[in-house]
């Protein structure tokens, strides 16, 4: 009898227990997101879903693929992507009757030379292993793949920067007006990764130098040698007085500035543009000769012109009108237009091409 109460006793227990979870209370709070702040570039497109985003992680862990036929790649310079995306719709729609299958651009380093050696790109999980067709870089990197018989023609210029401004937070708050004010022991300055972005960190640094050696009103106490000193070789005592980003400076240097340690960086002016318009309450710019609206680059200036070129290889009919549709594109009035909006110019004595 006893053993028969104990089980009842049990059963009800365990019935009142599995009835109080049935009922549990809804949940009506909300999570603190632990995550660190980053910067919420546009996307190109529309966010769909499902997608895999993940902000604590810049890369796609969760994506894994092998990519190895594609109609077109294009490996280009990363830092006038916001012009790049704006004629890619143009480009596309050369192909509504038979729309491209496969295709994908890179908007990074200059990435040519490697890609085209190994024929691959990585991204997290993503292994793109299609060699590109079209290539947009500097001269140097022209003249790399001209000297290891990559290219199918000679190269051809495309845009010209309009010089450099300098990024700052918004408000401008450390008063930073002219390249002098990069020397400050206060003002932390933020560059290009010496090492995996030489490029656009020579570009920067000589623009700093050049600026300050035909400045004809020099700060009567420093010198344009004490200035590079003081930023780059540890001068100003100051042991965070020169970041660096880590891999992509167009994305590295608005974040160090807006979220890291950073004061100020130098910027190209179609880039400081861009960031400013998109993020308009987290940075200003300051203009390094002339104004925003009218930028006047001082004397001393990097100014750099961007090629495009077609590569050599054993392409298919499909690649090859891709290649072509893609590189007249590039030279139409249509991509003019959007340089010139963008903040660009073309070469001197550049002719467009009309297809």
């Amino acid at each position: 009898m006893n053993r028969i109460r104990t089980s009842i006793v049990i059963a009800f227990i365990l019935i009142v227990t599995t009835g109080a979870s049935a009922e549990m209370k809804p949940i009506i709070g909300k999570p603190v997101i632990d995550s660190p702040e980053l910067l919420e570039w546009p996307y190109d497109n529309d966010i769909i879903t499902p997608n895999l985003n993940d902000p604590t992680s810049n890369t796609l862990h969760d994506f894994h693929a092998d990519i190895s036929s594609c109609d077109l790649c294009l490996s280009s310079e990363g830092n006038y992507h916001p012009a790049l995306r704006d004629v890619w719709p143009i480009f596309l729609a050369k192909f509504k009757d038979r729309p491209l299958q496969n295709w994908f651009y890179t908007t990074s380093p200059p990435v040519a030379v490697p890609q085209l050696a190994r024929q691959i790109v990585q991204f997290g999980n993503l292994y793109a292993k299609c060699r590109p067709q079209v290539v947009v870089a500097t001269g140097k990197v022209m003249k790399q793949l001209e000297e290891a018989g990559q290219t199918a023609e000679k190269p051809c210029p495309l845009y010209k920067d309009r010089g450099s401004v300098i990024l700052v937070k918004k408000g401008n708050p450390k008063d930073v007006r002219s390249v002098w004010d990069l020397g400050r022991r206060d003002v932390q300055y933020v560059s290009p990764n010496p090492d995996l972005e030489a490029g656009a960190f020579d570009n920067y640094a000589n623009t700093i130098y050049g600026i300050a050696k035909n400045d004809p009103k020099p700060p009567a106490d420093m010198t344009p040698e004490q200035l590079m000193d003081t930023i780059f070789n540890g001068a100003s005592g100051n042991p965070y007085k020169w970041l660096s980003g880590s891999r992509i400076h167009h994305r590295d240097v608005p974040w160090s500035i807006a979220y890291g340690k950073a004061d100020a960086g130098v910027i190209l002016f179609h880039l400081g543009l861009y960031i400013r318009d998109t993020f308009p309450n987290l940075f200003d710019i300051v203009p390094l000769g002339g104004t925003i609206g009218d930028p006047q680059p001082l004397k001393g200036t990097t100014i750099r012109t961007r090629f495009v070129v077609r590569i050599k290889g054993d392409w298919t009919p499909r690649q090859i009108e891709a290649s072509e549709k893609l590189i007249l594109t590039l030279l139409s009035d249509d991509f003019t237009r959007i340089l010139e909006k963008r903040g660009m110019l073309r070469p001197d004595g550049f002719v467009p091409i009309r297809d």
